[in-house]
This record gives C-alpha cells, sequence and structure tokens, in this order.
C-alpha cells in the first residue's frame, strides 16, 4: 500500500478536474459533481478541499482571465499534478484489488 491516501470526497474531488481537464474551477467542479453523482456539494466545502489538495501537491492552480460577468474577478483554474495523477492512479487500484477479493456470494441478493 502507498503513503498517498484520499479521503472519499478528496477523491470525487480529484477525479472531478482530471474529468473537466482544462476547464475546472469551482462552479464547473460542483456542476460536474452534482450532475454525476446527484449530491449536493457547497462551495465552501469544495474550497477548502481544493485548497487542501493544492497544499498536498495533488492540485495546482491558476487565474483565468477577468470578465465583466464576474464583476472583474478570475476564475481560479485547477488541474491534477503528476503526483496527483500517480495517486488517482494508486486509490484506483487499492479499490480495484479490494473488489477482486470479495467472493460473488457475498455480493449475490438474496430477496423475499
Amino acid at each position: 500500500m502507498g503513503k498517498h491516501h484520499l479521503g472519499e470526497f478528496e477523491e470525487i474531488v480529484m477525479l472531478t478536474v482530471a474529468i473537466l481537464h482544462g476547464n475546472a474551477y469551482g462552479f464547473s467542479i460542483i456542476e460536474e459533481i452534482e450532475k454525476r453523482l446527484e449530491r449536493g456539494v457547497s462551495l465552501g466545502a469544495l474550497q477548502v478541499v481544493l485548497k487542501r489538495l493544492e497544499k498536498k501537491g495533488y492540485l495546482q492552480s491558476e487565474l483565468g482571465e477577468s470578465s465583466a460577468v464576474r464583476g472583474g474577478r478570475k476564475k481560479r483554474y485547477y488541474s491534477v499534478t503528476h503526483l496527483g495523477k500517480n495517486t488517482i492512479r494508486q486509490t484506483r487500484e487499492q479499490r480495484m484489488q479490494l473488489w477482486d477479493a470479495i467472493p460473488d456470494v457475498a455480493l449475490q441478493y438474496v430477496g423475499k
């Protein structure tokens, strides 16, 4: 097992940033998570996780162009770093090892 671990929401955010490759900013990440997982996400919770992942070196960010629609504010775009890509791959491998270890009988549905 590797030394890098992601919490569930961290993993979801990392995967979503990868899905949005080149267009991952706060609201686009929220919209993608809500669309794909039917799960509500607050901007505050997302911002905390984005900062944490950036501090860990899994994500990097840069400011885009300002726009009149945003009152002159710039969007912060996120991308997955090399370390982040390795961590995502490692997490996927760990999950698949767990799934592969489950006996078929353990997931069979027994209904009435």
